[in-house]
């Protein structure tokens, strides 16, 4: 597990992470030269290219170094975990540094050539390795990889490497014949001297050379972009050594500066929330959640502080795109793909809070959960939030009897929005993904809700009053996202009768 660098450097964390995908990427064009000089013949000449075999099988390092550098760059700029593409100039940027690493190392490989090839076939070469650059690019792009997929269980770097070896070597196979077949095409509208001369026989050997050569720079590529996957996805602890002053004077403050303080759906602000995440659920460091029930309480309020606001500007969003109807929903779309653009931070601070609102059960051992009014805001905003999403999933809510429903009450429209009760039916195709987005956080909220009901059963049980669960559980005073106390409520009463579906 990586730990989180000192204080006031927060990026080191991620620029120590690039600094390991730029030394992978090296050792695999290193090992890539090696046994490619390994299997070159030597001591010939090269009667047009005029220089020894050996010279020119020194340049595959050094042009197999750039291109591993130009390919760390290109990731560099337009890897993120936010759904929001790069700018224009940057996916320009990258597309035009993946075209030039592929023609790099394409271009290393000359010594496949045959003897009588010139300057301009090694240029050709080069092209073609440019295509596949591009190609690859296009599938990039075009497939959204360039967002970071954290995974659900984390997993060690061996084994994160190795289950993405089948996918990858498939996906390369899959590019490096899209790319020989384009780029076989393209050379010929070149001039003849950038074509490779010959034989018949001799053309082919080389081209199927030229297409296994294609095929593991592919694979590199491809290997590379899992690796910078598994890389930047990995937890980060964000807390001093356990044995420092600083563990045990303030083990909080670092992670708090950085959720407060870090740049909005930043790398280092996701890292933040995923660690908050595993160390409210898990029992691999209990001294930093114990930390988290201080005293004074203002540590475990500026930790719910942290987490309500990205579900109550979820909330808000959706609420906006329900109440502003239309005739044509392209606003509430656009309104519901920001909202749902930051679900994976909605999710892990949903699980953060309902994880430490159950384990305040035992481990709040001066109560501040309960004498801030942290569990009845979490409470509220985790009902609140669930009743929004099931109104955009078209569930039916009856004002007497909210939240019940059944599987006929659900409705979809593609890119249409109809009014269906006294909620708004929402919904997208299966390709924009709106639709598993929303289903997937309100089974993250229900789980929950469920966890928080579970802990607190028998108080939830033995003041299962209306009356009193608005005053312990629904926060007084304040209006709620959507929906009103009374219906929250009684949302509640079905989630202490394990009737909420």
């Amino acid at each position: 597990m990586d730990r989180a660098p000192p204080r006031g450097t927060p990026r080191d964390a991620v620029g120590q992470r690039w600094l390991a995908v730029f030394a992978f990427q090296a050792a695999l064009s290193a090992a890539a030269s090696t046994f490619h000089l390994a299997a070159s013949p030597r001591g010939r000449r090269h009667p047009l290219l005029g220089v020894p075999a050996g010279l020119l099988l020194a340049l595959h390092p050094l042009l197999a170094c750039a291109a591993t550098g130009l390919l760390a760059l290109a990731f560099l700029l337009s890897a993120s975990p936010h759904p929001r593409p790069p700018p224009l100039r940057r996916r320009a940027l990258a597309t035009a540094l993946l075209a030039a690493a592929g023609a790099l190392f394409v271009a290393a490989a000359a010594a496949v050539l045959p003897e009588d090839a010139g300057w301009e076939a090694v240029a050709g070469l080069g092209f073609r390795g440019a295509v596949l650059g591009a190609v690859f690019a296009a599938h990039y792009f075009g497939r959204r990889r360039w967002l970071l997929q954290f995974p659900v269980v984390q997993r060690p770097l061996f084994y994160g490497l190795k289950m993405g070896l089948l996918p990858t070597g498939k996906r390369a196979l899959k590019v490096s014949l899209q790319a020989f077949c384009l780029s076989f095409v393209l050379i010929l509208l070149l001039p003849r001297q950038f074509r490779i001369g010959g034989s018949i026989g001799s053309q082919i050997l080389t081209q199927i050379s030229i297409l296994i050569v294609t095929a593991g720079v592919s694979f590199c590529l491809e290997i590379s972009h899992h690796f910078v996957q598994v890389v930047h996805t990995r937890r980060c602890s964000f807390a001093p050594p356990q044995s420092t002053a600083a563990a045990e004077t303030n083990p909080t403050e670092f992670i708090l500066e950085t959720l407060e303080q870090s740049d909005p759906r930043s790398l280092i602000q996701y890292l933040a929330y995923q660690d908050l995440c595993v160390v409210s659920e898990c029992n691999l460091e209990p001294w930093r959640r114990s930390a988290f029930f201080e005293e004074s309480g203002e540590t475990y309020k500026r930790i719910v502080t942290a987490c309500l606001k990205p579900l109550e500007e979820f909330s808000s969003k959706i609420t906006e795109a329900l109440e502003e109807y239309q005739p044509h929903m392209i606003t509430q779309q656009s309104i519901l793909f920001s909202a749902f653009a930051d679900s994976q931070i909605c999710a892990w601070c949903a699980r953060t809070l309902a994880g430490l609102t159950a384990r305040s059960r035992q481990e709040d051992r001066y109560g501040v959960a309960q004498l801030t009014g942290c569990n009845a805001a979490v409470m509220t905003t985790l009902l609140s939030a669930l009743v929004v999403i099931e109104v955009c999933l078209g569930k039916k809510t009856d004002p007497r009897h909210p939240g019940q429903s059944s599987g006929e009450d659900i409705r979809w429209v593609n890119f249409t929005t109809a009014r269906k009760g006294t909620g708004i039916a929402i919904a997208s195709t299966q390709r924009g993904g709106l639709r598993n987005k929303a289903h997937a956080m309100a089974d993250v909220l229900r789980t929950s809700v469920y966890q928080i009901v579970s802990a607190f059963i028998d108080d939830l049980r033995g003041n299962a009053k209306p009356a009193s669960l608005e005053k312990n559980w629904i926060s007084e005073g304040r209006k709620p996202i959507y929906g009103s106390q009374a219906m929250l409520v009684q949302k509640l009463i079905l989630f202490i009768e394990y009737h909420a579906v």
